[in-house]
């Protein structure tokens, strides 16, 4: 196979950011413009603050701010690109988008100029946060202690309203001296600042008092806002509005309890009784039963532990009458509990806590969370062939709506690299089983389906099926950077070199990364002659030089 140039190297950025410098998310005061950044201190995704969006300032300014910190963002290594779990957002986020047009919260304009996209932070702590220009976040840590789907529906609600209220740009507008770029330099200055708490101290201090105050009540009614909005786009996406009661329910609880900065939500978004009765009152009934109350002394309820720290237990169902046997559970909270323990796993780093996660869901009676948690804890620790059995025990007991979510479990366990003695092991079920996941895989509408089955097509030696697949999907999502990026892989295979250049280079454009993208497309008309043979290639990657070199230039002279 021919040897393709390298991509360069993305710089690693600093993550860690004290929970102080979440309170910059109230704007407090104003800051001179910093100056440019280093690579080492580019944004991190979990040191980021909960802000709301607003009118004072252009949409194109904000989608420029906000392209910024995107594009830092792509290159934190805390920020998490998983298919499974992108897919499952996507199925709360787009019909809380279409609601949100149908209201009239979106217009056309603002629903085409700004970005609308999710992005996952591996930090296991309980975030999510709305940036200038159409993105938001979430942490690990938020999808895993919901219990339900509706509760992070209405989280995702309220910030998508942040954003549609364009609550940041209605800051600059009541403050003449709080310019776009000051704006932008303080969200900035507050990520580069990393775990400096003193620096950030500093920064706070440098508004007076008066201001802060108007600032913090500026904010509140932010807050009351975001929740009316929200509980409207919420209802009007046909999630249940109980979501949010029981969502703020969770979150006061944390309140009470855990002040050790694993609720950074709470700091950024204060609950207070006003918004919480104000959400109780919209309801069509009567209130609901609050979340568990954690008593002080009591044995812990799940998502807390003894000393009051944020512990990430697999919840089980029971909070709202479900039975405790596992398949008694609406296959919707089937769903959202396999979607909970993935994102439980994947927040986790210590082999301790995943040891016990796979012991819980080997015992009789265990959830679907719980045997998801275990299979998947078993291929973290290195036991594919105990993954693989467990995965397949629980594949034909889960119901259809989550089958295609353990499916595509199956599918990363099987394309999982193999130790020496996995490999010499590896049976013929096993590859008649990646055959048929491969084949489902590439006739599924997903995007996990399409990555996965494209994967597993250049495993099985059939990397035209993966172009075919993959050619057709980035042609309607050209933003997905994983999707060039396996394409690329997909051309390497069949030998095309100076299509899987190109495609690495979409997959840098994908992300922002104009200097990257620029660097591929020109090694890409470096190549031998012998491999510059596709005229027609070569024309587009001309043509795509020149509109990333632009795009480099114009990004240039914002940063």
């Amino acid at each position: 196979m021919p040897a393709i140039p390298k991509s360069p190297r993305r710089s690693r950025v600093r993550r860690d950011i004290g929970p102080g410098l979440l309170a910059l998310s109230l704007l407090l005061g104003p800051l001179p413009p910093v100056a440019a950044q280093s690579g080492a201190d580019r944004p991190s995704l979990s040191s980021l603050p909960s802000l709301g969006d607003g009118q004072g300032m252009t949409l194109s300014a904000e989608r420029r701010m906000g392209d910024r910190i995107a594009r830092g963002i792509y290159r934190d290594p805390d920020y998490l690109d998983d298919p499974v779990l992108v897919d499952y957002l996507q199925s709360l986020w787009q019909p809380l988008l279409g609601a949100a047009r149908d209201r009239g919260d979106v217009p056309p304009e603002l629903s085409e100029r700004l970005a609308w996209e999710l992005m996952i932070s591996r930090d296991r702590r309980v975030n999510a946060f709305a940036l200038p220009g159409g993105y938001l976040g979430v942490h690990l840590g938020l999808v895993a202690v919901t219990e339900r789907p509706e509760e992070l529906a209405s989280v995702l609600a309220h910030e998508l309203s942040h954003v549609s209220q364009r609550h940041i740009a209605r800051m600059v507008s009541r403050d003449e001296r709080m310019t776009p770029w000051m704006v932008g330099a303080m969200i900035l200055a507050a990520l580069a600042a990393g775990s400096n708490s003193q620096a950030a101290g500093a920064a706070i201090a440098g508004g007076t008092a008066a201001a802060a105050q108007s600032q913090l009540n500026f904010s509140r009614d932010m807050e009351r806002e975001a929740d009316r909005v929200g509980y409207g786009v919420l209802t009007g996406a046909g999630f249940d509005g109980y979501g949010f009661v029981t969502m703020f329910d969770r979150l006061q609880q944390a309140s009470r309890h855990n002040d050790d900065g694993s609720f950074p939500y709470l700091r950024s978004h204060p609950l207070t009784g006003e918004r919480i009765a104000d959400m109780r009152a919209r309801l069509p009934q009567g209130p609901v039963a609050p979340a568990a109350t954690v008593v002080p002394g009591a044995a812990p309820a799940a998502g807390t532990s003894s000393s009051g720290a944020l512990k990430l237990d697999l919840p089980r169902p029971g909070s709202r009458g479900e039975a405790g046997a596992s398949m008694a559970v609406p296959s919707s909270a089937v769903l959202h509990s396999l979607m909970a323990s993935r994102a439980r796993v994947l927040a986790e780093n210590g082999p301790d806590r995943m040891r016990a996660w796979l012991t819980q869901g080997q015992a009789s009676g265990a959830t679907p969370g719980e045997r998801y948690a275990a299979a998947l804890s078993a291929h973290r620790l290195g036991q594919r062939e105990q993954a693989l059995e467990l995965a397949q025990r629980f594949r034909t007991a889960v119901p259809a709506q989550a089958r295609p979510t353990v499916d595509a479990l199956l599918l990363e366990l099987l394309l999982a690299p193999k130790s020496g003695s996995a490999a010499a092991s590896s049976s013929a079920d096993q590859a008649n089983l990646l055959a048929e996941l491969r084949d489902q895989a590439l006739a599924g509408t997903t995007r996990a389906s399409a990555i996965y089955g494209a994967q597993a097509a250049i495993a099985t030696g059939q990397p035209e099926r993966a172009v075919a697949r993959l050619q057709a999907w980035v042609a309607l999502h050209p933003r997905d950077a994983m999707g060039w990026q396996t394409l690329s892989r997909a051309h390497a295979a069949q030998g095309q070199t100076l299509r899987a250049i190109r495609a690495d280079a979409e997959a840098h454009a994908a992300q922002l990364d104009y200097s990257g993208a620029a660097e591929r497309l020109r090694a890409a008309q470096g190549l031998p002659a012998a491999q510059r043979t596709d005229g027609m290639e070569l024309a587009i990657v001309d043509a795509r030089r020149r509109e990333v070199e632009t795009l480099l230039r114009e990004s240039t002279r914002e940063d």
